[in-house]
């Protein structure tokens, strides 16, 4: 996972990578045999990125959020394959963090294990 091009962790798992247009559909007058069907609003469902790794960096910028900051960035999010060759790439545009889930903390490790961070954005495109 990347934050403005900048690599800042790495999860086990993707919720959220949706889009949906709206329809609203209208009856037109001595028409019988149809609706039409005109396209309206496109809606973005919040992105969750579960089990990983990060650095400071997404802490420090849900804390802002918290205090009220919010700074929108592009977060891009990239698919792997077994020989860690990347195969897709999303780009998360307008992207906040809103919800920040931790676990166990480990001494040993100098990251921060994240169970999940969920974020609030303007859109989804093929990177």
């Amino acid at each position: 996972m990347e934050v403005e091009q900048v690599q800042q962790g790495a999860f086990h798992r993707v919720k959220g990578l949706s889009r949906e247009t709206k329809v609203d559909a209208r009856r037109e007058g001595g028409v019988n045999d149809f609706e039409h069907k005109l396209a309206t609003l496109t809606s973005y469902g919040n992105l969750t990125l579960e089990r990983g790794l990060v650095d400071d960096h997404l802490w420090s910028w849900h804390q802002d959020v918290v205090e009220g900051r919010i700074q929108r960035q592009t977060i891009t999010v990239a698919l792997h394959d077994e020989q860690d060759k990347e195969v897709w790439r999303w780009l998360i545009q307008g992207a906040f963090p809103v919800k920040w889930t931790g676990t166990d903390l480990d001494a040993g490790t100098a990251q921060i294990l994240v169970e999940s961070i969920e974020f609030a954005h303007h859109g989804v495109v093929k990177g």
